[in-house]
């Protein structure tokens, strides 16, 4: 069955590649090593593969850098992930520290607060109990499964009436 798979495969030109890579990559913001994953995919070497890359990256359809920035702030603002989240699932794309850093330094602090208080308020909400121990510990739990850090979160649990 694997022969079979690969003798259907279409494998890509180089140039076919290099456009259908420009429209993988106009669509939305991709990490270097989404890209060269998919170049890969499509039945390139490793020399096709790297002068696609430079060449997208020369012509500016490929930017780690904005990249980082689009995704963290995507992943806070429509997911609600906290900064701990967004630095692993950015570490998994390959992403460099630095980039992680410079894309860190976008966040406006007020708003990332707002989002935590905004899901620890609704958490409060969704969770009965007469226990405000037990609740304090749901909801903490909670906010660090969203990525957020646990001093953050305990100083926002602790100035709401339980």
């Amino acid at each position: 069955m694997f022969d079979e798979e690969k003798r259907n495969k279409k494998i890509l030109t180089q140039h076919q590649a290099q456009l259908k890579a420009e429209s993988y990559c106009v669509y939305q913001e991709r990490a270097q090593q989404e890209v060269r994953d998919k170049l890969y995919s499509w039945g390139l070497h490793e020399e096709e593969v790297e002068n696609i890359l430079a060449n997208l990256i020369a012509d500016n359809f490929l930017n780690e850098e904005r990249f980082a920035i689009a995704y963290c702030n995507g992943k806070l603002r429509m997911k609600g992930w906290g900064k701990v989240k967004i630095k692993q699932a950015l570490k998994a794309k390959r992403v460099s520290e630095q980039l992680i850093k410079i894309a860190f330094k976008q966040i406006d602090l007020d708003e990332y607060e707002q989002i935590l208080n905004h899901i620890i308020d609704k958490k409060l909400r969704e969770i009965s109990g007469k226990d405000r121990y037990a609740v304090k510990n749901k909801v903490y739990q909670f906010a660090l499964s969203r990525g957020f850090e646990s001093d953050l979160i305990f100083s926002i649990l602790n100035s709401k009436e339980l």
